[in-house]
């Protein structure tokens, strides 16, 4: 949409040669006071208008003034008109001083007009400039008005920098029928005061009562530092008011991105767990990554691909997308490709568990930094699937481990899971045997391979929340194992950027767990999501309880009982000891005796194996699953 107001260059010049005249005799005249005096040096006066009508339409082409569109003028735009008034001024002082030594001009020519002079050309050049901006915003103004019935009153969470980039863009673009009536912050300098028009009406807690008086039709959180506390709050006011609500994506989400209304989207059930982000070591993964060679196995998955996102953030000198699914990293490369342009990128397609093909990648590549996020996760499908499990994650991490250190890597990072504590799944037992790889390559090596453990992300392919939404939307029921059952939570990026965070620290060999808050109840998710779609559980969804699968636990634990742990200097990574594990000889021998069996398909005598290896394992007390029992 075009601004309601616009001015051509070619009439600011026009418009800047009369000022030009005007400032320089209403320099003189303030300086001498009209009268005898002022016409004395009236010659002086027009030999100075002379050449500022020379001097300074030039110096203002030569800095821009004329090729500016100042309907969208700014700060920046102000400094540019004071430099350069400033410069034409000098370049006018130089050259009237000249002729005055020369004999050009009277004795006695006051010089202090040359001040004068600047300051009244820096408020009417820049005065005028500011003048086509504020008439625009006029302009866009009465448009909004004119087409107020289509328009969405729109009250703001959050009057930061974020708040306030919304509102300027809804401002600027009519057409996106949104009219910011008020802010709602809970910062008491902010409290009464008015943000390009728009009053910070009153603290969150105040929020219902602030969408009542404004007769609001839509809630904008703005605040992509917003805990999940905050976005909860605002989703139930809203509800109770049957009215739409927003939100700005997570700080993690935002990375490599920028806040704007376009951002703009539905509060998903990633808002509501969001936690507070913690301070960012910068300069840590700094020295990670910047112009290093960056090599990511599971590129196409859910955790590879947003490694890939916030790696390529930090300025690598190459990325290589290695995966397994042509599709997968075919999407990701082309995602890449569309926000980093001229970050070299290069797609590898290849299993894990080819020893020689991993071997020949990393040898071309040479990849100083790896993050291994190729695995199989899925706790129940591993179940009737042992084989797949044992050749993917152990002898999967084994290669890439054995490759890393033939093509001299210098750091390595496992994504692992909680399910490797004290197992009762296969795919959890397997997780914990990749463990026992890394920290052994490390200490033979002295190379700083390190794991870093986490527990479940939201939104990723293949988890509980595609799941429920499917139930959703065909109208339930959903369906929960068991109603005491729950998991710990994070969302993907903010998981990915503590990872970036713990592969900085690693020396060799440490294993790193997330802190990832309190476990949330299954049940609860469920009805959070259910709530979100507008409908009410156990009333519009109904809700049934199937019961515990086969490999599942009731509660999951990020450490063995009995282990110490310790604090790092980032305060959501622990650095966790790592008791319990295989080593050398006895390692490599344990590895080669599950491929053997992998291979030779015998699923029970893995299990048993599995069962007698891995520390704490509770493999083989449950009866084996049946094929219906994993869905």
């Amino acid at each position: 949409m075009k601004p309601a107001f616009q001015i051509r260059n070619r009439l600011l010049l026009i418009v800047d040669l009369l000022l030009i005249v005007t400032s320089v005799l209403a320099s003189f005249a303030l300086r001498l006071d009209l009268g005898p005096v002022f016409s004395a040096y009236l010659p002086s006066a027009w030999v100075m208008v002379v050449i500022a009508l020379i001097v300074k339409p030039i110096v203002y082409y030569l800095f821009g003034l004329y090729r500016r569109y100042w309907v969208y003028a700014s700060i920046r735009e102000l400094r540019l008109i004071a430099l350069a008034t400033m410069t034409a001024s000098v370049c006018v002082a130089f050259l009237v001083m000249l002729g005055r030594s020369l004999g050009g001009m009277q004795a006695g020519f006051p010089r202090s007009v040359l001040g004068i002079d600047w300051l009244l050309s820096l408020f009417s050049v820049g005065g005028l400039r500011m003048a086509v901006r504020v008439l625009s915003e006029i302009g866009q103004i009465s448009q909004k008005a004119d087409g107020l019935a289509g328009t969405r009153r729109v009250v703001v969470v959050g009057a930061g920098d974020a708040g306030v980039l919304v509102v300027r863009e809804m401002q600027r673009n009519p057409q996106l029928h949104m009219l910011p009536v008020a802010f709602v912050d809970d910062n008491l300098e902010k409290l009464g005061k008015e943000i390009h028009g728009v009053r910070v009406a009153g603290k969150l807690r105040e929020l219902a009562s602030i969408i009542e008086r404004h007769h609001a039709h839509e809630v904008v959180i703005a605040i992509p530092t917003a805990p999940g506390a905050i976005v909860r709050l605002v989703s139930d006011i809203c509800r109770t008011k049957d009215i739409p609500f927003r939100t700005m994506p997570g700080i993690y989400e935002l990375i490599g991105g920028k806040v704007s209304v376009s951002r703009l989207r539905e509060v998903n059930i990633s808002d509501l767990l969001r936690r507070e982000p913690a301070e960012i070591d910068d300069a840590g993964v700094d020295r990670t990554l910047i112009g290093k060679r960056v090599l990511i196995t599971g590129a196409g998955g859910s955790i590879g691909l947003e490694l890939c996102r916030q790696v390529a953030h930090w300025r690598p000198s190459q990325l290589v997308l290695l995966g397994h699914g042509e599709n997968s990293i075919f999407d990701a490369l082309l995602k890449l490709s569309e926000d980093h342009p001229n970050l070299p990128l290069v797609p590898v397609i290849a299993d894990v568990r080819d020893v020689d093909r991993i071997h020949d990648v990393f040898e071309n590549l040479r990849p100083e930094v790896v993050f291994h996020a190729a695995a199989h996760k899925h706790v129940s499908l591993m179940e009737v699937n042992v084989e797949e499990a044992v050749t993917n994650n152990v002898l999967g991490t084994k290669s890439v481990v054995e490759a890393a250190l033939a093509c001299g890597s210098d750091r390595l990072v496992l994504i692992s899971t909680d399910k490797a504590v004290e197992p009762r799944s296969v795919m959890g037992a397997t997780k914990r045997m990749a463990e026992m790889i890394v920290r052994d390559a490390a200490r033979y090596s002295d190379r700083s391979f390190v794991t870093v453990r986490f527990g479940n992300v939201l939104g990723s392919r293949g988890s509980i929340v595609p799941l429920f939404k499917r139930q959703i939307a065909r109208g339930g029921p959903v369906t929960v194992t068991h109603p005491e059952m729950e998991r710990y939570f994070m969302t993907i990026p903010e998981a990915v950027h503590l990872v970036l965070q713990a592969s900085s620290m690693g020396n060799g060999g440490e294993l790193f767990v997330l802190r990832m808050g309190e476990q949330v109840r299954i049940l609860d998710l469920a009805e959070d999501l259910i709530r979100l779609s507008g409908l009410e559980p156990g009333k519009d969804i109904p809700i049934v309880f199937t019961g515990i699968r086969p490999g599942e636990k009731l509660s999951e634990k990020l450490w063995d009982k009995g282990l110490e742990y310790q604090s790092t200097k980032h305060p959501d990574i622990m650095q966790v000891e790592n008791g319990g594990f295989l080593e050398g000889d006895t390692l490599d021998a344990a590895v080669e005796e599950l491929v053997r069996l992998a291979r030779e398909g015998d699923p029970q005598a893995i299990v048993g194996l599995l069962s007698e290896r891995v520390p704490g394992s509770v493999l083989g007390q449950v009866p084996p699953p049946d094929l219906t029992s994993v869905l």
